[in-house]
C-alpha cells in the first residue's frame, strides 16, 4: 500500500492548526494539548518543518510556532519532502535515498522514473489550502429535483 507515513500526517496537523490561529504563536505544549498527541512527536515535526521553512520558531517567554509560508504556498509534496525526504517510489527512481540493489539486471530501470513523476506532480499540485478548504479540489454537486418527475424520487446532476 502507498500512503504517507505518520509523522507527515501530524506535520499537516500541526500546519493546519497553525493556519487556524492565525497570528497567534503556539508553543509545542499548546499543540499537543489541542491535537491530542504527544509533546516529543510535536518537537519532532516542528524541527522538521522550521528545517523546511515552513514554520518559525522563537524562544523565551512568548515564543513559539508560527506558519512562516501561506497554506496556498505549501504543497503536499512539500510537507511530504520536509518529513520524509524525497519522493522516490523504488529506489529504482533518481533521487532516492538507497540505491538500487538489482540496476545492472532489472528492465525496469528508469522506468519508474514515469511514475514517480505523476505522483510527485500531483502531490505539487494541491496544496493545504485546498486540503483546508476541500470544496476547492472537490466543489459541492448541484442537484435539483427534476420538472414532472414521473417517480418524484430520482435527481439529476447538473
Amino acid at each position: 500500500m502507498l500512503k504517507i507515513n505518520r509523522m507527515t500526517d501530524y506535520a499537516i496537523l500541526v500546519l493546519g492548526l497553525l493556519h487556524h490561529r492565525g497570528d497567534e504563536q503556539l508553543t509545542a505544549n499548546n499543540m499537543a494539548v489541542y491535537l491530542q498527541l504527544n509533546k516529543t512527536t510535536i518537537a519532532k515535526v516542528i524541527r522538521a518543518l522550521s528545517q523546511a521553512g515552513l514554520i518559525e520558531t522563537s524562544r523565551g517567554i512568548h515564543g513559539g510556532c508560527q506558519l512562516a509560508v501561506d497554506v496556498s504556498k505549501i504543497t503536499v509534496a512539500s510537507v511530504v519532502e520536509a518529513i520524509e525526504g524525497p519522493i522516490a517510489l523504488t529506489a529504482c527512481v533518481e533521487g532516492a535515498d538507497e540505491a538500487c540493489s538489482v540496476k545492472s539486471g532489472c528492465f525496469l530501470s528508469g522506468h519508474w522514473n514515469h511514475v514517480n513523476d505523476a505522483i510527485t506532480s500531483a502531490l505539487h499540485s494541491i496544496t493545504l489550502a485546498n486540503l483546508f478548504q476541500p470544496e476547492a479540489i472537490f466543489p459541492p454537486a448541484e442537484f435539483h429535483s427534476p420538472s414532472a418527475s414521473v417517480s418524484g424520487a430520482s435527481m439529476q446532476k447538473v
